[in-house]
């Protein structure tokens, strides 16, 4: 992603130079161009759409404003004086209603929360009564916020009020202000762009996807092979073992958050297994774990082959190793891989963790949550395979079943993201926000279904996504789409037999697609050219309509 190009706009009642320079200093592998809207001009550009600073689309708007300067009521709240919350909240209602209006052209709004400025204690003891205080009524209206930033699957909302703690008291600079407008100290714009980064790369899907850890040293304190587990330092009255207890519940949120955990390590492994599960301390169970490697062999070796079998890129781990030598070893020899320098005192490991931003992700859904579920079943299907005769054979013993329902509110969080992220199995690998592709189903005459899989040893998650535009007797089957967990299973055949079924009710006799190539979508390519039912002219492929297509048998579909 070296050199990848991103267009961030600047939206905000002070100046943001100094966000723009550090944007552009630590934006990694990006090329990052900002164009800075006239500060305190915030309304003024949102409500005029011919406004110059529309004129090009953004990967991302940074709209970062001043509560008293945005809504107007709010100046009675810092002054000391009566104010209601209703017209407050009123007045938020119809902000966010404006951002709700800002042009399709821009893919992602981040809007930093809503802080006071030089207003300090507040009222002090009374800073958070209800009615009265300025802290009070902060949380009140960012809450409102976050409620109507859910209209809009655009918006992120980030917590500004961290950047300040992490500048102290130094953190409002009133002679910055008085002299450029600037507010803020350096660091509170460093966190911000720092935040702002790490969000724009998890909504490009390039936040990391797999955490492969060391063990001794790492997950406990001592070397399991000459001590024994019974004396590894873990948990009890002891601040080295709490620590490490910690940094397990730290790294079990992280499993909660969709990030897979691997292990490698240098160590015999029934010794080290042995370790985890009788260990009393241990926070972590080999269930959480999707993979592991535990051997004598090099480790950057051991990490490829991790990787390879999860079957993900080196891009999307990261490793953790009390072992200067080791990390230095993946670093040389995996260099996409991220190896962080994990501090030499281990009771600095759980804030360090806390601290990595590399995991970011706009959205959690349930498929995240399940995800080494997910992996540790792929592993028991794949021990099936070994056993099975043939491959119809294998898929006859899975029970494959896929469910079908319309695009919806309760999954299009996912729909979005696999529509963002799938490339191989895709036929045109079109990008669309979650705001834009259910507007597009709800789009007469188009339709657009998802495709839920699961089998004998548990649930894949929502794997497909078939959208189809009908035109008279015609349909045009505009996205087609499959995650590489479930390809050559059947399920690309069931999804084109669902989709002919409902394109026949609407008055269809043929189906057209058109494949749009890519660098990556070559599977999707092989498998439309090998389908019996389609008729290839270029990269238009024609499926007639006049006779029935049977779905695999080993495959049960149910419509939802």
């Amino acid at each position: 992603m070296s050199g990848d190009p991103l267009s961030i706009g600047l939206l905000s009642d002070f100046n943001t130079y100094n966000l723009a320079l550090l944007l552009k200093k630590h934006a990694g592998s990006f090329v990052v161009h900002c164009r800075e809207a006239p500060y305190g001009q915030t309304m003024s550009v949102l409500l005029d759409d011919k406004s110059e600073f529309w004129a090009e689309p953004y990967d991302a708007l940074v709209l970062w404003t001043l509560p008293e300067r945005l809504i107007p009521s709010f100046s009675r709240v810092i002054a000391f004086e009566e104010f209601s919350v209703d017209d407050i909240l009123s007045e938020v209602d119809a902000f966010a209603a404006q951002i709700q209006r800002i042009p399709e052209t821009v893919w992602t709004i981040i809007l930093p929360s809503w802080i006071a400025l030089g207003v300090d204690r507040g009222l002090g003891c009374l800073d958070l009564a209800n009615n009265r205080g300025v802290a009070n009524m902060l949380m009140r209206m960012n809450m409102r916020m976050a409620d109507n930033a859910e209209r809009d699957r655009r918006i992120v909302l980030l917590d500004a009020q961290r950047w300040l703690s992490a500048a102290g008291t130094a953190s409002f600079n009133q002679k910055l202000w008085y002299m450029s407008k600037t507010p803020f100290h350096s660091t509170v714009f460093q966190e911000a762009s720092s935040d702002i980064l790490a969000t724009i790369s998890g909504i490009r899907g390039l936040n990391k996807k797999v955490l492969v850890l060391d063990l001794d040293g790492t997950l406990w304190d001592g070397i399991v092979g000459d001590i024994g587990w019974e004396k590894l330092r873990l948990g009890g009255h002891d601040p080295v073992g709490e620590a490490f207890v910690d940094f397990q519940k730290e790294l079990k949120r992280v499993v909660n958050r969709g990030v897979l955990l691997a292990i490698a390590s240098k160590n015999e492994e029934a010794t080290a297994l042995e370790a985890i599960r009788r260990h009393p301390e241990m926070v972590l169970k080999l269930e959480d774990f999707a993979m592991w490697k535990i051997n004598w062999h090099d480790k950057a070796a051991n990490i490829a082959d991790i990787m390879s079998s999860l079957n993900l890129g080196l891009e999307s781990a990261v490793f953790l190793d009390d072992s200067a030598f080791e990390r230095a070893r993946v670093r040389e020899a995996l260099p996409q891989i991220f190896v962080p320098e994990l501090p030499a005192d281990p009771m600095q490991y759980p804030s360090f963790l806390r601290s990595l931003k590399c995991f970011d992700s706009p959205m959690i859904s349930m498929e995240d949550r399940i995800r080494t579920k997910m992996y540790v079943a792929d592993q028991r299907r794949s021990a099936l395979k070994t056993e099975a005769n043939s491959i119809g054979e294998w898929l006859e013993k899975l029970d494959l079943s896929v469910t079908v329902e319309p695009l919806n509110h309760g999954n299009l969080e996912r729909a979005a993201q696999l529509f963002n992220k799938t490339n191989q199995m895709n036929l045109s690998t079109r990008r669309l926000t979650a705001a834009e592709l259910f507007a597009w189903a709800e789009t007469e005459n188009q339709s657009l279904w998802t495709f839920r899989v699961s089998d004998r040893f548990g649930e894949y998650g929502l794997c497909g996504i078939c959208s189809l535009v009908c035109q008279g007797a015609k349909g045009w089957m505009r996205d087609f789409l499959l995650s590489c967990r479930v390809m050559g299973r059947g399920v690309e055949e069931a999804m084109v037999c669902v989709v002919a079924q409902r394109a026949k009710t609407f008055g269809c006799t043929e189906i057209y697609t058109e494949f749009v190539p890519t660098a990556k979508n070559s599977p999707c390519e092989r498998w439309l050219i090998n389908h019996p039912n389609l008729k290839r002219e270029s990269n238009i492929f024609r499926l007639s309509l006049v006779n029935s297509l049977d779905f695999h048998p080993h495959v049960r579909i149910t419509m939802a």
